[in-house]
């Protein structure tokens, strides 16, 4: 059994648990697009990089809107922009990093290749003298929960704090990597670690819901998990699980 737990501004006290695709695959890429440098008052002597920078991240964001059906998931994000080091100089690249997020390999396929079409075609209708780059600078599948081993997991998990059912989340982990290199089954699941105090309304009803989206989320700079119980819990969720599968079954 491969076994693994993130923290997440859900109620400390609360473990999120699904059997099925559960995380999404994700993939990030590095696209350097080329143009020609000069001075900012000769624009026309240039190819800028930034204008061409600018195209390709407007368009990236129809991918989602245009060519992924609405009964799909998936998310593109732009999370980096490098380009130039002077207001009056254009700069000779500019450098994008991607974040791809989808659930199905048919729509990862998809989502992948119109990126690479649009990056491509971008830099050839801005005149770009060099054929952009794309690197894949880091990818990881699906996490797919195993039913069976949910079902035994989340009893075990229960004993220590309240289970619920996040939905699928479109966060990424590489946990599932390792249990499929086993030759296991994995059961990842989330932990709770927003301060409770901040959730004074009936479990998943509309305004909890809203004030779980208050929560800064994950890597935001404002993200603070509370450290009492999430810290506690978390040890007795792992140590519940792994007793639960290094018992004799039953």
């Amino acid at each position: 059994i491969g076994l693994g737990q993130h923290v997440a501004p859900i109620p400390a006290g609360a473990i999120g648990l699904r059997a099925g695709a559960t995380f999404a695959a994700t993939d990030a890429l590095r696209v350097v697009l080329h143009g020609r440098g000069g001075h900012g008052s000769r624009p026309e002597a240039t190819v800028d990089p930034v204008v061409m920078a600018a195209s390709t991240i407007l368009r990236l964001q129809t991918i989602v809107s245009r060519e992924v059906a609405a009964t799909e998931t998936a998310v593109v994000t732009i999370g980096t922009v490098h380009a130039g080091i002077a207001s009056n100089v254009i700069p000779d690249q500019a450098e994008l990093g991607v974040n791809i997020r989808t659930f199905s390999d048919d729509v990862r396929a998809t989502v992948l290749a119109a990126v690479e079409r649009i990056v491509r075609g971008e830099a050839a209708a801005a005149g770009a003298p060099t054929e952009p780059e794309i690197v894949t600078v880091m990818a990881a599948p699906a996490v797919v929960n195993d039913a069976d081993a949910v079902a035994r997991t989340s009893a075990a998990l229960a004993t220590v704090a309240l289970v619920v059912d996040p939905g699928v989340v479109t966060g990424s982990e590489d946990v599932g990597m390792f249990a499929t290199a086993a030759g296991a089954p994995c059961v990842f699941w989330l932990l709770g670690g927003a301060d409770p105090a901040h959730f004074t309304a009936p479990p998943m009803s509309e305004e909890f819901m809203a004030q779980l989206r208050a929560v800064p989320s994950n890597h935001s700079p404002h993200y603070a998990p509370a450290p009492v119980p999430t810290l506690a819990i978390g040890r007795d969720a792992l140590v519940a699980a792994a007793r639960e599968w290094l018992s004799p079954a039953t």
